[in-house]
This record gives C-alpha cells, structure tokens and sequence, in this order.
C-alpha cells in the first residue's frame, strides 16, 4: 500500500511540475514575441523616416537643378505666372499737375506699364521742369500725391504768411529737421508756415545761415510754382504777391511804381506834338 500511495503521490508531484514548466514556457514565448513584435515596430518607423528623408532630398534636387530630367516619381516644379498689379482707378488725367512730396509741383505726361520684379505695374510718369527731371508712381500708391491747392486755400496761405513767425529757441539742428518735415510733407499750409518762420525780409542786419537760407529758398520756390499755377499768372505776378505777403523787396517795388509815370512822360509829349 504504501509503495502505491508513493507512486500516486509521484505522479501528481510530476503533474504539477509539467504543467509549471508549461505555463513557465508560454510566459517566455509571449514575452519573446512581445519583444520581436516590439522590434519590428521600430524597425518600420525607421524605415519610414528614412524613406521620409529621401524623399525630401529628392524634392530638394529636383529645385536646385533645374537642368536635371525629372522621373516619373519625382514631384516637378510648380510653374508661376506673371502677377499683375492690383486693379486701382485712376484718379489723376494726363496733363493734370500734382504735388509729389519730395519733389513739389510736376505734370502727368502718360501712363505706362512697366514689369518690375515679374509683377506688370501701372504707374505714372511725372515730369518737373524746375528740377529738369522725371520720376514714376505706381497707380496703386497715388494717394502720396496731392492735388493742387484750391482759391481759398491759397488765400488761407497769404494770411499765414502775414501773420506773426513762430520761431522756437530749440537747437537749429532740431528746427532743421522739423522743417525739412513739414517741407517733405507736401501739405501747403506747413510750406506757408516755413517761408514766414524763415523769412528774414529786407532787414540786412539779421545773419542766415546757409542751411537755413537753402530751406527757406526750397520751401518758397514749391510754394511759389503752386501760386503761379493755381492763379494762372505769370511768375512775376505770383512773386509779387508772395513778397507783398512777406514785405520783402519793397524797396525795389517802390522804385519800380515811381519808375513807371517818368518813362512815360516823354511819349506823351511825342504824340501831343
């Protein structure tokens, strides 16, 4: 009996270890394949990335060299067209005068297109008899061109040339800029606002600089090319009132008044005789 019971024992003792060894084999097997699945996953992802760099080379390629043939498989270079300007209305004719800030009074000769940087642009041609030179403005930026004055306005600008300068006891480096600004402007008020800040008038003794006579004699000569315009006077006539405006050379309108009945008093004693 009790050799039996000992064999009985055995074979369940023997039972228990297989069927450990067993589920010890399974828990070996699933973490080796859970690995080997684990590495295959890596494996693709790189072979992703690299097919990703390739490819990105390839592109690269294909835009440094141009001459190349491209493949079947390779992306070609997009082909870009002309761009055209954005469509604008023309406020300005030709013929017109406008102001253009940095230059003062021109006339509109034509309009032309022109292609500037592959973009077909639309500009006018402006022309400047004072300066004897020509420049371009896109159509699509005419709004940095002024027209020109009206009647009023330019009433408006004699009374400010009477009126009292408004110097300021600032540096003159300082004030040289504030007027090289309001003269780059373009407005015609802070033009009139200069010439009577800079005006020295027929007083001798009064020193000015050179800087300062070169502003004033810029600031006075746009705003005098816009009077003879706007008037439809001759130079002299515009001159006379911008002077009159800033009591400048009355000592030579005054010899020119009492020039005038003395040279014509011998030619009435020809014709009454």
């Amino acid at each position: 009996m009790k050799n039996i019971l000992k064999k009985i024992l055995n074979k369940k003792k023997n039972k228990k270890v297989i069927k450990k060894t067993k589920t010890i084999k399974k828990i070996v097997k699933k973490k080796k394949d859970s690995k080997i699945k684990k590495a295959k996953k890596i494996t693709k992802e790189i072979k992703k990335k690299v097919i990703k760099d390739l490819k990105k080379k390839d592109k690269v390629e294909v835009k440094t060299d141009p001459l190349r043939i491209p493949k079947n498989n390779e992306q070609k270079p997009e082909i870009k067209k002309v761009r055209k300007q954005d469509t604008e209305k023309k406020v300005f004719k030709v013929k017109d005068y406008v102001v253009y800030p940095k230059h003062g009074v021109g006339q509109i000769t034509e309009t032309k297109k022109i292609n500037i940087g592959g973009i077909d642009v639309e500009t006018y041609i402006l022309k400047f008899e004072k300066d004897k030179a020509s420049g371009m403005v896109p159509v699509n930026k005419q709004s940095h061109l002024r027209p020109l004055a009206t009647i009023n306005q330019i009433n408006k600008c004699v009374s400010i040339l009477k009126s009292k300068p408004k110097v300021k006891r600032s540096m003159w480096s300082r004030r040289a800029q504030e007027y090289e600004a309001k003269i780059s402007s373009g407005k015609i008020y802070d033009l009139a606002e200069v010439v009577r800040d800079l005006n020295k008038g027929d007083d001798i003794m009064i020193d000015q600089s050179y800087s300062e006579r070169q502003l004033f004699e810029k600031a006075y000569d746009r705003l005098l090319t816009e009077f003879q315009i706007v008037m439809g006077s001759s130079l002299e006539d515009a001159q006379k009132k911008l002077d009159k405006a800033l009591k400048r050379n009355l000592e030579k309108q005054i010899q020119k008044v009492e020039e005038k009945p003395l040279a014509e008093e011998p030619i009435s004693q020809e014709l009454t005789e």
